[in-house]
């Protein structure tokens, strides 16, 4: 039977793993504390304050045996408001694990999908900048290339307040301009003769110097030093608005060669305190990622010298290189070893125990050697 539409089988995560350690190394140098959530939670707490966003109208709903109406976790945020309580600030956390949308599917989405998520409760400028550093860096790793967008809502709220856009619609406006990618500019504009707020699309247009007026682009700029600082190019988009109500200062979307985002984040409120955080989505990493995830792997067919194949297995294994036994008839072990892509295979029979050897072969030429056991030690330092 097929999986639930919007949801996959994964047969071999060893990239995901791969791509998986690399971030989480680098979330660990810049010292953020690993934090685990639960799946489900309260629906009342999964959809306060945030009711009218798009991903929270797309919750999964439940109910359990005691008809307690519960959700999926669509992201990771708004836990932190629970666990981020009563801690010395400021407090940096990360997050890697799956998130649900019941929403259509399209181009490189999923209804699970995995966010690899690292926030600081309590963050400044300098944070901000530092995050955009740390996903440079992660990419960087991962041989992705990308351009790294800004934006800040204090800006387009200014804007929006020079407009006369009335303050309870500015966020809904804000929602219609992140739509930008998904409808038409027009589509776009007949929404917002809804709030008076039409003119704000040529006004997003206009060159960068014009922004310089308003008092809330001294962030932009003051970020683009501190990037610059860090050896990380920003470019300033007045068109991002990202999707979210909570964000209230400083946004950012990180694009590579695909349509979607693989990396977003910005500026938020955690119990009144101010935060920021990216996100960096697994899915779409993997999708880009150039990374060496086969690692070096031996397969051992031992022809009924089981006792040696794993005493040199063992040996193997001590020097952090990956070791299978297989046990059975050569061909079958050599279609397998092919089918895995082991790059050598050794055979342990009767005649190399006899000879105190071991028969190496290199699986890519198919050509063969005889190795004592220290020459053995001196191939696998090679190897790894």
């Amino acid at each position: 039977m097929e999986p639930v539409k919007g949801f996959r089988d994964i047969e071999d995560s060893r990239k995901r793993n791969a791509i998986k350690k690399v971030i989480e190394e680098t979330f660990s140098l810049y010292n953020f504390i690993p934090i685990e959530t639960p799946i489900i939670e309260y629906e009342e707490f999964v959809k306060k304050d945030n009711e009218n966003d798009e991903a929270v109208s797309d919750v999964f709903s439940l109910e359990d045996r005691g008809k307690r109406k519960l959700a999926l976790r669509y992201e990771f945020t708004f836990q932190l408001k629970r666990i981020a309580k009563n801690k010395k600030l400021p407090y940096r956390v990360y997050q890697i694990g799956n998130v649900f949308r019941d929403e259509p599917i399209r181009g490189n989405r999923w209804r699970q999908f995995t966010q690899c998520d690292a926030d600081i409760i309590g963050a400044e400028l300098n944070d901000v900048a530092e995050l955009l550093k740390l996903s440079s860096s992660i990419l960087k790793k991962l041989n992705i290339k990308n351009t790294i967008y800004v934006n800040d809502r204090k800006l387009l709220n200014e804007i929006l307040n020079q407009i006369g856009v009335l303050e309870n619609d500015r966020k809904q406006v804000i929602r219609e301009i992140d739509k930008l990618d998904k409808l038409s500019e027009k589509e776009i504009r007949e929404n917002l003769k809804k709030y008076d707020a039409e003119k704000i699309l040529s006004i997003l247009k206009k060159p960068e110097s014009y922004f310089e007026k308003y008092e809330s682009f001294k962030d932009i700029n003051e970020l683009r030093k501190l990037c610059k600082i860090y050896g990380v190019k920003v470019n300033f988009s007045p068109f991002l608005a990202r999707g979210l109500s909570y964000y209230n200062w400083i946004i950012f979307e990180i694009k590579s060669k695909i349509k979607e985002t693989v990396a977003a984040g910005g500026s938020y409120l955690i119990n009144n305190i101010q935060s920021s955080g990216i996100s960096f989505g697994l899915d779409r990493l993997e999708l880009l990622a150039k990374t060496n995830y086969d690692k070096k792997k031996i397969l051992i067919i031992s022809l009924n010298q089981d006792k040696k194949a794993i005493e040199i297995a063992e040996k193997i294994r001590e020097q952090g290189i990956a070791c299978q036994i297989f046990c059975g008839k050569i061909g079958k072990a050599l279609k397998y070893a092919d089918s895995y892509n082991f790059p050598y295979v050794i055979f342990i029979g009767d005649e190399e125990v006899k000879k105190k050897k071991i028969k190496i072969r290199d699986m890519k030429t198919g050509k063969e050697r005889l190795l004592s056991e220290k020459q053995l030690q001196q191939f696998l330092k090679r190897f790894s």
